[in-house]
């Protein structure tokens, strides 16, 4: 019996741990060497050396993603970005064509339409949910596909089955960022995606310490990205490594926890009169919902959003106010800690934006994106009631 056969709360216990353990240590240790003893012929890509992501801390770590999202091979990074940038730099070139999500992470459509634009890379934005609308999207240099599992902070929920399908159809690679869905809820390479990237900084961590990336896909496509990733220096630095290490053990018990209080949150935002719309698929009202329970297995995730009913041109005041007056969410950028989080997408993860393409995005300036954590549900409920009143 192998680490693949056991149910994924096993597998984020006992995957990928080194045999036999370093010293007799049941934690993994931190290999705190920037170099290694060299003994092997082989390239530049084969040496024990930090930056090329390749320490013992590293390794574990690799086995570990790549077991519990169901792939043949994993590799972190610096960043949540680091892991979009290398992925797709590695896929894309100049000529290339790229079809993406109409609704991204703000760094990631800056990412698009911005620096991949000026290096040659074309792209169309597509409505993930509508794929009889994508064949007109394609060109002969189109080369790959990108969406969100849910979608950053509107939580919309593309046909995912469809974007695979439609990507082998046509010898496209499929890559899929799954930070909001995490491998609790969804495992991308089971409905046919080549490449799963997260923000390990989120949920795969769940401590809000630490910055990392995480891309899972074929051994060889993986190896691809990592010799991409050498060259732009994005590696995760041991002890970062230790502390996601440490993290993906309570992914399982943290991730379906803060699913159970956001559809608490969210049920009860939905039916306050102070609250014009809900974006969260858990709800009934929700265009994605009968997709989302198809899709996600154990919950709707732990995000949620939220437009506050304001006069015209009153939204930011009204939204400052609500904040303000919170006790227990804290005002603050990210989210998959243990700490409830509120934010303003539109001075935060998609200020970038120009202010017109965001409102045409959905993101208006009285939209708040809530990040539920592990307090009890009734006293975050309790709070924004209070709040909102």
């Amino acid at each position: 019996m192998s680490d693949h056969d056991d149910h994924q709360d096993t597998q984020l216990v006992h995957a990928g741990e080194p045999r036999p353990r370093f010293g007799g240590a049941v934690t993994m240790p931190v290999f705190q060497s920037s170099t290694f003893e060299h003994h092997a012929e082989g390239g530049y890509d084969d040496v024990r050396y930090l930056r090329l992501s390749n320490s013992p801390n590293h390794d574990a770590l690799h086995r570990k993603l790549a077991t519990i999202e169901g792939g043949e091979a994993a590799l972190v990074t610096a960043s949540g970005m680091a892991a979009v940038s290398a992925a797709l730099l590695a896929t894309l070139g100049p000529g290339d064509h790229v079809l993406a999500q109409r609704t991204l992470y703000g760094g990631t459509h800056d990412l698009f339409t911005g620096m991949l634009a000026r290096w040659g890379v074309a792209h169309d934005f597509i409505d993930a949910a509508e794929p009889e609308a994508w064949e007109a999207a394609l060109r002969p240099t189109t080369r790959a596909i990108y969406v969100e599992a849910l979608t950053n902070p509107l939580l919309e929920v593309a046909d995912l089955p469809a974007v695979a399908r439609f990507a082998r159809a046509h010898g496209l690679v499929s890559l899929i960022d799954a930070t909001f869905a995490t491998p609790v809820l969804l495992r991308p390479i089971a409905l046919g995606f080549d490449l799963v990237l997260h923000s390990a900084t989120k949920y795969l961590n769940g401590h809000s310490d630490l910055v990392a990336g995480a891309i899972i896909g074929g051994a060889a496509r993986v190896e691809e990205i990592r010799h991409t990733l050498n060259l732009l220096g994005g590696s995760l630095d041991p002890h970062a490594c230790f502390l996601l290490h440490r993290g993906l053990k309570t992914l399982g018990v943290r991730v379906r926890r803060q699913c159970a209080s956001a559809l608490a949150v969210a049920t009860a935002l939905h039916e306050h009169p102070a609250v014009q719309r809900v974006h969260y698929p858990g709800l009934p009202s929700h265009p994605g919902h009968e997709r989302a329970k198809a899709l996600l297995h154990g919950g709707f995730g732990a995000m949620l959003s939220f437009d506050l009913r304001a006069e015209p041109g009153h939204e930011v005041e009204v939204v400052r106010r609500f904040v303000s007056r919170l006790r227990l969410p804290v005002d603050a950028p990210s989210l998959g800690g243990p700490e409830t989080l509120v934010t303003r997408p539109a001075v935060t993860s998609h200020a970038g934006l120009d202010p017109e393409v965001r409102r045409g995005l959905g993101i208006g300036d009285g939209l708040v994106r809530m990040s539920v954590g592990l307090e009890d549900p009734a006293d975050l409920v309790a709070d924004l009631q209070q709040a909102l009143g």
